[in-house]
């Protein structure tokens, strides 16, 4: 038992708590985009380095939220050490950049950060990483930012909040719903509750059964259990259109967790998409930047 110990402590002492931060590859600038380099602060303070991405004369802004353990560009995991991080077949590169192009082509102006412990933002809370419960405050942070600015409050004001970001963005919903109050819609790629997430992990390493050992491994380093940072309970408070896209097949989730997250939802006006034919979480984040349609159908309804 040593041995699984010991495994236990390192699943959750690296990714389900501590994030390895990731060079950013790639601009906008790449991908024929202008932009500028942004500080602004999280809820607490906590500095985020993010781009602004005008697209002139348009009246459209829509704030992009990351997933763990990436930042505001993606995740290199076609490169060592980070391809080892995730299993499944996903050791290629998420590039967001493409998808942000696509956004901004068709009239979308973007803003984009790296969340606490991530990217080039500032370290927080000790380095710990809480599945959208200390994230939220920076959901906060740049939806007042955008309030802040006088050229963007006005804005049609729209939100693309990817797995942990969603997460973070749900969370904040529920803490603080008046910053949402002139939010149109959002897409929400492969949110995700933890405990299942932790149990597909372990499954897949013949430690089916050790779901609850993790869990108190989690709470001693982060106070927090698995079911406080679920994300099904504050999807209760998303009042504004949500787009929900999911790898049905993805190896770290199960489909049913997903449906849940959907099914708690009380907006009337809600889609769910998903991608077949696959069991790689990282086709749900490359999805978009490679068919754009059903993004910028769903951003065009809601914000035109």
């Amino acid at each position: 038992m040593a041995g699984t110990s010991e495994l236990i402590k390192g699943l959750v002492g690296g990714m389900f708590t501590r994030p390895v931060r990731v060079p950013i590859l790639h601009t906008p600038d790449e991908y024929g985009m202008e932009y500028e380099n942004l500080t602004f602060p999280s809820l607490d303070g906590t500095p985020l380095e993010a781009w602004w991405i005008p697209a002139p004369g348009s009246d459209k802004l829509i704030v992009a939220n990351h997933p763990l353990p990436m930042s505001r560009y993606g995740f290199p995991s076609h490169l060592d050490p980070w391809k080892q991080m995730v299993p499944g077949g996903n050791d290629f590169e998420v590039n967001f950049l493409p998808e942000y192009k696509n956004l901004h082509d068709a009239g979308y102006n973007i803003l984009t950060y790296d969340a606490r412990n991530h990217g080039q933002s500032g370290t927080a809370n000790g380095g710990i990483f809480t599945w959208g419960q200390f994230e939220s405050r920076d959901v906060a942070g740049s939806l007042k930012y955008v309030k802040s600015r006088p050229d963007l409050a006005a804005m049609k004001l729209g939100l693309l909040s990817r797995c942990m970001g969603g997460n973070a963005t749900y969370v904040a919903m529920t803490r603080h719903p008046e910053l949402f109050t002139d939010v149109r819609c959002m897409v929400n790629p492969q949110p995700v509750s933890l405990r299942v997430m932790a149990g597909q992990a372990l499954a897949n390493m013949g430690m089916a059964d050790q779901v609850d050992a993790l869990d108190r491994e989690f709470k001693l380093i982060t106070s927090l259990t698995f079911d406080q940072v679920s994300p099904i309970e504050y999807a209760k408070n998303c009042h504004v259109p949500t787009f929900i896209i999911q790898v049905r097949d993805d190896v770290l989730t199960r489909s049913e967790d997903v449906q849940q997250i959907f099914d708690a939802i009380p907006a009337g006006d809600k889609k769910l998409f998903w991608i077949e034919d696959s069991t790689r979480r990282w086709d749900g984040y490359t999805y978009f930047p490679e068919h754009p349609e059903q993004e910028i159908e769903w951003f065009d309804k809601h914000m035109n």
